[in-house]
């Protein structure tokens, strides 16, 4: 129950009132008049003097708590004016309500600090290894030869090219990277115009084919009978997209199983999912999988190759599109990755792409 200032010093008033006037009916010589003007003196005394002390001492404790807020600068308190305030039923209660919602929200921030702090330093070791291996291999590969192979062209040669490759991984990393980042900061646009999503997929399988071959791994596509689905996206960025799902797919599936990329067309959007039968993802690593440089099975990542970049570039990509994507894993039943995509109805011209090309900040 909230009492107000009034209440309190008319209740209190009352009750001194009450028993001032109840021992006087004792004393002798005392008449009803006299105990009515006592009463009523009693009454009103105690009333004023509760009521302006019960004030002041709010009034002097509420201005201690603006003082301490305005000594901590919190732009973002949103706190119910002094005046106000002070005419509240039970002001304490107000502030403090308020003090605790602004506590609450900083808690929140401070957590939310905390994880990302925890990230920060995660993501440096992250860095740290991933650079550190192709510049080590690189450079002992090199040394080596300085130190007197390079007499042998055989083992020129073959260092020469080891060497090689390793810097050819170590600028594919910073290559990602660097696209990671301008997605993050916004820097690259998209351009949005029509594409034959199914028609990109089919390219892609083509490009593909060797790696699946190698794995003896099918790719399809459904339904069967499609000839084209349109959808309104960034070529380069959707080409990039459905290359690294569908060969993280391949790699990290089972041998001699399939990839099938389906395209479900609704109203306004196009639901497109690639699944693959492998091993499956666990659980506990779905929420993470698309974190920079996480990867499920470390030493299995390295031998399939990859910087470890490939899916946060695709979740920045496709939230760029104003979409989400979704994975779904049971182990030893695979994988599915989903995105929806806005689709281009029937009738638009895909060549007329005036109408639809737009640019979009990520």
């Amino acid at each position: 129950m909230s009492l107000s200032p009034r209440f309190i010093a008319l209740i209190l008033a009352l009750l001194i009132s009450l028993i001032t006037t109840t021992f006087l009916a004792f004393v002798e010589g005392v008449d009803r008049s006299m105990l009515f003007v006592v009463a009523i003196a009693c009454f009103v005394s105690s009333f004023f003097l509760v009521l302006y002390t019960i004030d002041i001492i709010v009034f002097r404790e509420v201005n201690k708590m603006y003082r301490t807020i305005h000594k901590l600068k919190m732009k973002d308190f949103n706190m119910v004016p002094r005046k106000r305030l002070i005419r509240e039923s039970n002001p304490l209660k107000t502030l403090n309500d308020e003090i605790f919602v602004y506590v609450t929200k900083k808690q929140k921030e401070i957590d939310e600090l905390k994880k990302l702090e925890l990230f920060r330093r995660e993501f440096l070791a992250d860095v740290s290894h991933e650079f550190k291996t192709p510049i080590f291999a690189a450079q002992g590969f090199i040394h080596t030869l300085l130190d007197g192979a390079m007499e042998d062209e055989n083992v020129r040669e073959r260092f020469l090219k080891k060497a090689a490759r390793n810097l050819d991984s170590l600028d594919v990393l910073v290559k990602d990277l660097l696209v990671l980042s301008q997605m993050e900061t916004g820097d690259i646009k998209m351009n949005i115009e029509a594409v034959d999503i199914l028609q990109l997929s089919l390219n892609i399988f083509g490009r593909l084919e060797n790696i699946a071959e190698d794995r003896n791994v099918t790719l399809k596509v459904k339904p069967d009978d499609l000839s084209e689905v349109w959808v309104k996206a960034d070529q380069d960025r959707m080409q990039q997209v459905m290359l690294n799902l569908i060969e993280n797919a391949i790699k990290y599936g089972n041998d001699g199983g399939k990839v099938i990329v389906h395209f479900n067309s609704g109203k306004k959007y196009v639901e497109i999912s690639v699944r693959d039968n492998g091993p499956g993802i666990p659980p506990e690593h779905l929420t993470r999988i698309f974190e920079r440089f996480y990867r499920v099975d470390k030493s299995r990542s390295k031998e399939r190759g990859g910087t470890g970049l490939g899916l946060a570039i695709v979740k920045h990509i496709i939230n760029a599109h104003g979409t989400k994507i979704a994975v779904m894993s049971k182990p030893d039943k695979g994988t599915t990755f989903t995105f929806k995509l806005e689709k281009v109805f029937q009738g638009a011209h895909p060549e007329n792409e005036e109408s639809l090309t737009s640019q979009a900040s990520l």
